[in-house]
């Protein structure tokens, strides 16, 4: 009996010994919010406004006939590249023609009479080439191609006016041409002219190196708007907003358990960093 009893006094304590164990385990796990602490930095979010320019020459120098005469040799293509001097177009006279090989004969002083070679007057790019057939006849003026120099090659940037507060004379733009190779380009001149339809306004920017593109490429165009490298950065997931993404806020730790809302007034961001204009 005595044996009985001493059982079941030693399995109370023990029943009674696992409940405080439960309990113990219970108060201690406190649920907590998962967070991360970081901390500003100075710095500058690239915003950059994507636009689209196209490639043009802006100054052109149109190749004649000196006088009538026949062509006999063409020694360019369309889009080649020239050099000034080079030798472009051979003509022949009508006496010559007329006369053969007879003027040598009579005076050796003639031998090159009425032959005419066509130099090109400036470095560039062929762009038209309106007579390219040996045998041709042409009249005097007559137009034989056009060289537009390269040195002129522009970009021509198709702007909204909304955005023409970032497109200022001088400024310095990124160019990506459809190979996706990368240039500096620089905004020279704006033109008084808006496109009805579109509403944008035509601005003509030049390369920094010289580049050899046909024309009408169409290229993207990079232009950051903002310069200021002293702003203050923080992670794209520290800022939270409203529904109507109107008011922004961030929870600044006060104390080792505590954070407050802080209203923010946001700038340019990225998809990973935000700037924080004020406070």
């Amino acid at each position: 009996m005595k044996k009985l009893i001493g059982s079941i006094v030693i399995s109370f304590v023990a029943f009674g010994c696992g409940n405080n164990t439960d309990n113990t385990e219970q108060v201690s796990a406190v649920p907590k919010t998962s967070v991360q602490v970081t901390s500003i930095r100075s710095g500058s979010v690239s915003d950059n406004l994507e636009l689209f320019a196209t490639t043009v020459y802006l100054k052109r120098n149109i190749v004649t006939a000196p006088i009538p005469a026949f062509i006999t040799k063409v020694n360019v293509h369309l889009g080649d590249r020239v050099s000034q001097g080079a030798i472009l177009y051979e003509l022949e006279s009508k006496e010559r023609r007329a006369l053969g090989n007879q003027t040598s004969k009579l005076d050796t002083s003639l031998t090159n009479f009425g032959v005419v070679k066509v130099k090109a007057p400036a470095s560039g790019i062929i762009s038209t080439l309106d007579k390219q057939q040996p045998g041709d006849y042409v009249l005097e003026g007559g137009q034989l191609c056009t060289i537009a120099e390269s040195n002129d090659l522009a970009f021509q940037l198709n702007v909204p006016y909304e955005f023409n507060a970032f497109i200022k004379q001088g400024k310095t733009c990124t160019i990506i041409l459809p190979d996706n190779s990368i240039h500096t380009v620089t905004i020279i001149t704006p033109l008084t002219a808006m496109n009805m339809a579109s509403q944008t306004q035509s601005i003509l920017a030049k390369a920094t190196e010289s580049l050899f593109l046909p024309e009408n490429l169409i290229v993207r165009v990079l232009v950051n708007k903002g310069n200021d490298n002293s702003k203050q950065i923080l992670p794209k997931s520290c800022v939270q907003s409203d529904e109507m993404m109107k008011e922004f806020w961030v929870m600044k730790l006060i104390n080792d358990t505590t954070a407050v809302k802080v209203p923010v007034t946001v700038g340019n961001k990225n998809q990973s960093e935000v700037e924080i204009v004020s406070p």
